[in-house]
């Protein structure tokens, strides 16, 4: 019997899972770690604290299933995004991350655009300059904290950070790397125009490998920390969201997927590149060897929902405690009850500012057509609804481009919701099926390291032997024309307000 480990670090925990290798979850644990936002719109984190969480997480899984750590094939990681990691020569992390949903960067994106030339940075890295991205805080940091900067030897991002604790080995891969704005996308290396205008030098960054390749093995120090066996294989892994694609079997053309948790993306496999020239939406590398992938990411989707619900639901977390079940689950019981359209209640879930497709780090936030008729269930419905009509916003510019999907695939924590999976089919107009596997991006990594083993010839071929699906929920026509004319004045709402948030980011 040959097992396989997938490791997601995500941004509220990471999150580890033993697979047999017919893909079959035999063990998981998760632990959490803070966030930190010493200012308005700054997001951090401690890369010890990944680390910590990974090992003690790979021990736990080892120790419930009871698996002979000596039987482990492969060990794969998914990681959050864009996050900036800075290590001095002897390895020893230098700050904390700035992390993907960090909008500090406003002045060093327009230096980059500026300095590359907007129009030759998307051909080069198939996405304008954004805040979310890591080139933008190398920038800040060699402006704000110069003696820190003259010390880095090493920049990594977060997955690719734990993997060098585990391993010893300085590396990264395509997919997450695409999320940089350095990288070479259409190439896949690291672009050397965009580094020599920006003036970072090369040797800052570590080598690159496609998904699945062996990037190293497990150490005897990683091995104490882990109890794996010294010498197991750890793969490449991706970014979360192309981790999910693979998780999901989103790793052929015609195939899609959506993602809820803390942020929200739309994601499509292309056998091809193709850029959207405005940038609205990110063309990165897929974790399929040479192939790309078409996708967005809103910044708080899920993230909107636990914002409510840990600023207006405390009874109900405090009943779904005492019930022991999900406190989302009561939440949908009551978003159910609620009319389409939540009696003229609409929500811009701009919490965080917005990326895709708006690209505007000042939007917030906004509960549009409040009335003393409304009530907190209201403005749950409207949160949903509209984080799903951010999401269809996204679909409609991949529909654009000519990527299009006959069918969505739902994950992440929002994706366990009946409620919320039926309102994306109905807001979609097409079907939308879950995986019966819950791990997502955790699955995604094992089957990379399931193919960097040696147990599959392709990452097609593991998806089709590890994954399987649950029945599609189908669009009701009736529900799909109530909510289009609320869409369609959804999409009027932020370019009505786009002064007004400009004006608020100067007060």
């Amino acid at each position: 019997m040959s097992y396989l480990i997938g490791v997601d670090l995500g941004t509220s925990g990471t999150k580890t899972v033993l697979f047999d290798q017919a893909g079959q979850p035999l063990a998981s644990a998760t632990v959490e770690y803070p966030l930190y936002q010493p200012q308005n719109g700054w997001a951090e984190q401690d890369p010890e604290d990944w680390w910590r969480a990974a090992a003690e997480t790979i021990r736990r899984v080892l120790a419930a299933s009871g698996a002979d750590p000596s039987q482990v094939a492969g060990l794969g990681i998914s990681g959050q995004m864009h996050g900036l990691v800075m290590l001095d020569g002897q390895g020893q992390v230098l700050r904390r991350s700035i992390l993907w949903c960090d909008g500090r960067t406003s002045q060093e994106c327009a230096e980059i655009t500026q300095a590359v030339g907007p129009q030759r940075l998307i051909q080069l890295s198939a996405n304008p300059a954004l805040t979310g991205f890591t080139a933008g805080k190398i920038l800040w940091v060699r402006r704000h904290e110069p003696a820190l900067y003259e010390k880095c030897r090493q920049i990594l991002l977060p997955k690719d950070y734990v993997r060098y604790k585990l391993t010893g080995v300085y590396a990264s891969e395509m997919s997450d790397a695409s999320g940089t704005n350095l990288l070479d996308v259409p190439g896949r290396c690291w672009s050397r125009e965009i580094l020599e205008k920006l003036e970072i030098d090369p040797a800052l960054l570590p080598p690159l490998y496609e998904s699945c390749q062996v990037a190293g093995r497990i150490t005897a120090q990683a091995a104490a920390a882990t109890g794996l066996i010294p010498g197991t294989p750890v793969v490449a892994g991706a970014g979360d969201n192309a981790a999910a694609a693979v998780g999901t079997g989103v790793v052929e053309a015609g195939k899609a997927f959506t993602t809820l948790g803390t942020s929200g993306v739309v994601f499509a496999h292309a056998d091809q590149v193709t850029i959207d020239p405005q940038g609205r939406v990110h063309t990165f590398c897929s974790a399929v060897p040479g192939a790309w992938a078409v996708m967005s990411c809103t910044l708080s989707a899920g993230g909107s929902l636990k914002w409510l619900r840990d600023n207006f639901f405390p009874q109900e977390q405090q009943t779904a405690q005492g019930m022991g079940v999900d406190p989302y689950q009561l939440m949908d019981q009551q978003a159910a009850r609620i009319p389409i359209g939540a009696d003229r209640l609409l929500f811009l879930p701009y919490l965080m500012g917005e990326r895709s497709p708006l690209l505007d780090e000042h939007s917030r936030g906004v509960f549009f057509g409040l009335s003393a008729i409304h009530t907190k269930y209201h403005m749950l419905r409207a949160v949903l609804e509209g984080v799903v009509y951010s999401q269809r916003q996204c679909l409609d510019i991949l529909r654009e481009m000519g990527v299009v999907s006959q069918e969505m695939l739902a994950c992440g924590g929002g994706g366990t919701s009946p409620l919320w999976r039926q309102m994306l089919a109905d807001v979609y107009g097409c079907p939308v099926r879950t995986v019966a596997s819950k791990e997502g991006p955790a699955l995604g990594a094992a089957i990379l390291a399931g193919v960097g083993a040696g147990l599959y010839p392709s990452v097609q071929e593991a998806c089709a032997r590890m994954i399987r699906l649950n029945p599609p929920q189908q669009p009701n026509p009736a529900d799909s024309a109530r909510y289009e004319p609320y869409y369609q004045l959804y999409r009027t709402l932020y370019p009505a307000l786009k002064p007004a948030f400009q004006t608020l980011a100067t007060l």
